[in-house]
């Protein structure tokens, strides 16, 4: 959160970092940057989910335990609202006023069915990779951060030119409750419930049950093996 929210406000402010303004494919490979760290770090202390709608979709998959449900999402909401007012602290009265803490909401032109559908989209394919990589024994523990992080900063890029790419509930409403502007904070909540309850049902009742086609051997060996037998 605060180092997605942080890029967001600075690019919008028109902040520089050793050279030219930042632009918004920064915001995308800050949140995605960010992801692999602490998937890394912490994936094996709490499963690193961050968001409310991973948290939701692996339990309603079996895949996480409801007795720890509330406690996560409260502590994805309150780290997303301190993060927001370390935002506000460190960038001053117009990260609030102006760039609205690096809160999403849709672009120009974009209807709130258009808005919604994309956060429904965008989450589906972080949690669809989420479930994959975190939840499959047979993926390697080595491809889980980088797979997370690289879904998330593809989703934030899809995402930004239409509904401003939150895919988490909590990163979207962390910097709306602190700035004040709630402006469809509905599609925020749940279209990325939804697309990520949609997407762990979807590779844990389906894909996961599948594997790759077995690659047949050479006639040769199959000649060979039916000798021996």
């Amino acid at each position: 959160m605060l180092a997605g929210t942080a890029v967001a406000v600075a690019a919008s402010l028109g902040r520089t970092i050793a050279g030219p303004a930042l632009n918004s494919l920064a915001i995308g490979l800050a949140f995605g940057l960010v992801l692999v760290a602490l998937v890394a770090a912490l994936g094996h202390i709490s499963g690193a989910h961050f968001n409310p709608a991973v948290t939701l979709g692996l339990a309603c998959a079996g895949k996480f335990p409801w007795r720890y449900v509330v406690g996560y999402l409260v502590a994805q909401f309150v780290g997303a609202i301190l993060a927001a007012l370390v935002v506000w602290g460190t960038y001053g009265q117009a990260a609030r006023t102006v760039a609205f803490l690096g809160a999403t909401y849709p672009t120009a032109g974009t209807s709130s069915g258009q808005a919604f559908f994309m956060e429904a989209v965008i989450t589906f394919l972080l949690v669809f990779v989420i479930t994959a990589v975190a939840t499959d024994k047979r993926v390697a523990a080595p491809v889980v951060a980088p797979a997370i992080g690289f879904a998330l900063g593809v989703a934030v890029l899809i995402g930004g030119p239409v509904s401003g790419g939150a895919a988490n509930p909590a990163r979207a409403l962390g910097p709306m409750i602190v700035a004040g502007r709630f402006t469809d904070a509905w599609i925020y909540l749940f279209a990325p419930v939804l697309g990520g309850i949609i997407a762990a049902f979807l590779y844990d009742r389906f894909i996961s049950r599948t594997s790759a086609p077995a690659v047949e051997p050479p006639v040769e060996e199959r000649v060979e093996r039916r000798k021996a037998a």
